[in-house]
Protein backbone atom coordinates (compact mmCIF):
# COMPACT_ATOMS: atom_id res chain seq x y z
CA UNK A 1 0.00 0.00 0.00
CA UNK A 2 1.24 3.43 -1.21
CA UNK A 3 -0.74 6.11 -0.70
CA UNK A 4 -4.30 7.06 -0.63
CA UNK A 5 -4.99 7.03 -4.27
CA UNK A 6 -8.42 6.08 -4.67
CA UNK A 7 -9.64 3.88 -8.24
CA UNK A 8 -13.01 3.33 -9.36
CA UNK A 9 -13.89 -0.76 -8.59
CA UNK A 10 -10.14 -0.73 -7.38
CA UNK A 11 -9.36 -0.82 -3.77
CA UNK A 12 -6.23 1.24 -3.31
CA UNK A 13 -3.10 -0.92 -2.08
CA UNK A 14 -0.14 -0.08 -0.12
CA UNK A 15 1.96 0.17 -3.47
CA UNK A 16 -0.80 3.27 -4.61
CA UNK A 17 0.40 6.26 -3.66
CA UNK A 18 -0.72 9.76 -3.85
CA UNK A 19 2.01 12.32 -4.65
CA UNK A 20 2.32 15.31 -6.87
CA UNK A 21 6.02 16.14 -7.03
CA UNK A 22 5.78 20.02 -8.10
CA UNK A 23 5.49 22.12 -5.02
CA UNK A 24 6.88 25.91 -5.30
CA UNK A 25 8.56 26.46 -1.85
CA UNK A 26 10.75 22.61 -1.96
CA UNK A 27 13.82 24.15 -1.69
CA UNK A 28 15.86 20.95 -0.48
CA UNK A 29 15.87 17.34 -0.90
CA UNK A 30 14.42 15.56 1.89
CA UNK A 31 16.58 13.47 3.93
CA UNK A 32 15.61 9.60 3.93
CA UNK A 33 16.77 7.16 6.40
CA UNK A 34 16.57 3.60 5.10
CA UNK A 35 16.36 0.67 7.80
CA UNK A 36 15.94 -3.03 7.79
CA UNK A 37 13.09 -3.64 9.98
CA UNK A 38 14.68 -5.50 12.54
CA UNK A 39 17.00 -2.27 13.08
CA UNK A 40 13.59 -0.12 13.99
CA UNK A 41 12.80 0.56 17.30
CA UNK A 42 9.07 0.20 18.13
CA UNK A 43 8.08 3.69 18.64
CA UNK A 44 9.53 4.21 14.30
CA UNK A 45 7.61 1.14 13.68
CA UNK A 46 4.17 2.79 15.19
CA UNK A 47 4.83 6.02 13.82
CA UNK A 48 5.15 4.32 10.25
CA UNK A 49 2.04 2.33 11.16
CA UNK A 50 0.21 5.07 12.31
CA UNK A 51 1.38 7.01 9.07
CA UNK A 52 -0.40 4.25 6.75
CA UNK A 53 -3.96 4.19 8.59
CA UNK A 54 -3.61 7.77 8.16
CA UNK A 55 -3.26 7.88 4.37
CA UNK A 56 -5.60 4.74 3.42
CA UNK A 57 -9.19 4.98 4.30
CA UNK A 58 -9.11 1.11 4.56
CA UNK A 59 -5.65 0.25 5.01
CA UNK A 60 -5.87 -3.32 6.95
CA UNK A 61 -3.52 -5.40 9.36
CA UNK A 62 -2.76 -7.51 6.40
CA UNK A 63 -1.86 -4.54 4.37
CA UNK A 64 0.47 -3.64 7.20
CA UNK A 65 2.23 -6.96 7.56
CA UNK A 66 3.37 -6.45 3.55
CA UNK A 67 5.37 -3.79 4.48
CA UNK A 68 7.01 -5.76 6.83
CA UNK A 69 10.49 -8.05 6.70
CA UNK A 70 12.41 -5.72 4.27
CA UNK A 71 14.25 -2.14 3.83
CA UNK A 72 12.42 1.31 4.88
CA UNK A 73 12.83 4.42 3.41
CA UNK A 74 11.52 7.06 5.95
CA UNK A 75 11.74 10.87 6.18
CA UNK A 76 11.28 12.53 9.07
CA UNK A 77 10.55 16.53 9.82
CA UNK A 78 10.79 18.22 12.88
CA UNK A 79 11.26 14.66 14.77
CA UNK A 80 8.13 13.63 13.27
CA UNK A 81 7.41 10.89 10.65
CA UNK A 82 5.83 11.77 7.62
CA UNK A 83 7.54 9.91 4.68
CA UNK A 84 7.76 5.70 4.69
CA UNK A 85 7.53 3.38 1.94
CA UNK A 86 9.20 -0.24 1.85
CA UNK A 87 10.45 -2.65 -0.88
CA UNK A 88 10.35 -6.32 0.61
CA UNK A 89 11.57 -9.19 -1.29
CA UNK A 90 9.08 -11.36 -3.32
CA UNK A 91 9.17 -14.18 -6.00
CA UNK A 92 7.41 -13.51 -9.10
CA UNK A 93 6.86 -16.28 -11.70
CA UNK A 94 7.81 -15.45 -15.64
CA UNK A 95 9.08 -16.86 -18.43
CA UNK A 96 10.06 -20.29 -16.63
CA UNK A 97 11.95 -18.67 -13.92
CA UNK A 98 10.84 -17.79 -10.35
CA UNK A 99 12.42 -14.04 -10.05
CA UNK A 100 13.51 -12.67 -7.28
CA UNK A 101 11.31 -9.73 -7.08
CA UNK A 102 11.50 -6.14 -4.85
CA UNK A 103 8.20 -5.38 -4.00
CA UNK A 104 7.45 -1.81 -3.16
CA UNK A 105 4.88 -1.03 -0.14
CA UNK A 106 3.38 1.31 2.17
CA UNK A 107 4.12 3.97 -0.28
CA UNK A 108 2.75 7.36 2.18
CA UNK A 109 3.27 10.71 2.54
CA UNK A 110 1.64 12.80 5.03
CA UNK A 111 -0.83 14.88 3.91
CA UNK A 112 0.13 18.58 4.32
CA UNK A 113 3.64 17.43 3.08
CA UNK A 114 2.60 16.17 -0.05
CA UNK A 115 3.87 18.06 -3.29
CA UNK A 116 7.30 18.67 -2.18
CA UNK A 117 9.59 16.00 -3.28
CA UNK A 118 9.08 13.40 -0.66
CA UNK A 119 7.60 10.55 -2.44
CA UNK A 120 10.40 11.19 -5.54
CA UNK A 121 13.27 10.69 -2.54
CA UNK A 122 11.40 7.77 -1.23
CA UNK A 123 11.10 6.05 -4.65
CA UNK A 124 14.93 6.99 -5.66
CA UNK A 125 16.28 4.74 -2.31
CA UNK A 126 13.71 2.19 -3.29
CA UNK A 127 14.73 2.00 -7.13
CA UNK A 128 18.39 2.35 -5.96
CA UNK A 129 17.94 -1.06 -3.71
CA UNK A 130 15.69 -2.84 -6.34
CA UNK A 131 18.36 -2.13 -9.45
CA UNK A 132 21.06 -3.04 -7.11
CA UNK A 133 19.56 -6.04 -5.48
CA UNK A 134 16.74 -7.75 -7.22
CA UNK A 135 15.67 -9.22 -10.71
CA UNK A 136 13.32 -6.85 -10.76
CA UNK A 137 10.79 -4.50 -8.80
CA UNK A 138 7.14 -4.46 -8.68
CA UNK A 139 4.22 -2.83 -7.27
CA UNK A 140 0.49 -2.27 -7.74
CA UNK A 141 -0.51 1.13 -8.60
CA UNK A 142 -4.00 3.17 -8.26
CA UNK A 143 -4.65 4.76 -11.80
CA UNK A 144 -4.09 8.43 -10.41
CA UNK A 145 -0.76 7.07 -9.22
CA UNK A 146 0.08 5.66 -12.40
CA UNK A 147 1.85 8.79 -13.98
CA UNK A 148 4.67 9.51 -11.12
CA UNK A 149 5.73 5.73 -11.32
CA UNK A 150 5.67 5.86 -15.75
CA UNK A 151 7.73 8.91 -15.21
CA UNK A 152 10.32 7.10 -13.14
CA UNK A 153 10.73 4.15 -15.56
CA UNK A 154 7.86 2.06 -14.11
CA UNK A 155 6.25 0.08 -17.07
CA UNK A 156 2.78 -1.31 -16.98
CA UNK A 157 2.19 -4.75 -16.86
CA UNK A 158 0.32 -5.95 -20.20
CA UNK A 159 -0.49 -9.52 -19.81
CA UNK A 160 -2.32 -11.32 -17.47
CA UNK A 161 -1.80 -11.97 -13.62
CA UNK A 162 -1.76 -14.97 -11.60
CA UNK A 163 -1.04 -15.64 -7.91
CA UNK A 164 0.45 -19.33 -6.95
CA UNK A 165 -1.99 -20.01 -3.87
CA UNK A 166 -2.41 -23.19 -2.08
CA UNK A 167 -4.95 -24.56 -3.63
CA UNK A 168 -2.64 -23.86 -6.92
CA UNK A 169 -2.58 -21.20 -9.23
CA UNK A 170 -5.68 -18.58 -9.27
CA UNK A 171 -6.18 -16.16 -12.28
CA UNK A 172 -6.16 -12.67 -10.49
CA UNK A 173 -7.77 -10.61 -13.55
CA UNK A 174 -8.62 -7.61 -10.99
CA UNK A 175 -5.05 -6.78 -10.65
CA UNK A 176 -4.83 -6.39 -14.51
CA UNK A 177 -3.76 -3.10 -15.49
CA UNK A 178 -2.86 -1.65 -12.21
CA UNK A 179 0.48 -3.54 -12.16
CA UNK A 180 3.79 -2.01 -12.96
CA UNK A 181 7.74 -3.07 -12.82
CA UNK A 182 10.71 -2.27 -12.50
CA UNK A 183 13.20 -4.11 -15.14
CA UNK A 184 17.00 -4.60 -14.55
CA UNK A 185 19.28 -5.68 -16.71
CA UNK A 186 19.73 -9.30 -14.81
CA UNK A 187 16.10 -10.20 -15.94
CA UNK A 188 14.94 -9.57 -19.41
CA UNK A 189 11.05 -8.98 -19.05
CA UNK A 190 8.25 -9.34 -21.86
CA UNK A 191 5.42 -7.46 -20.53
CA UNK A 192 2.86 -8.91 -22.46
CA UNK A 193 2.49 -12.54 -20.93
CA UNK A 194 1.60 -14.10 -17.39
CA UNK A 195 3.04 -12.70 -14.71
CA UNK A 196 2.47 -14.87 -11.40
CA UNK A 197 3.04 -13.73 -7.55
CA UNK A 198 3.64 -15.80 -4.49
CA UNK A 199 1.16 -16.50 -2.02
CA UNK A 200 0.46 -14.02 1.23
CA UNK A 201 -2.00 -13.25 3.53
CA UNK A 202 -4.95 -10.20 2.51
CA UNK A 203 -4.40 -8.35 -1.23
CA UNK A 204 -2.26 -11.06 -3.48
CA UNK A 205 -0.99 -8.18 -5.44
Amino acid sequence: MAGKMPSPGHRPTATMTRMTEAHPTASRTPDVRIAHTADLDPATLKAARALLYDVFDDMTAEDWEHSLGGLHALVHEDGELIGHAAVVQRRLLHGGRALRCGYVEGVAVRADRRGRGHGAALMDVLERVVRGGYDLGALGAAEEAAPFYAARGWQLWRGRSWALTPDGIRRTADEDGCLYVLPTAAAPLQLDTDLTCDWRDGDLW
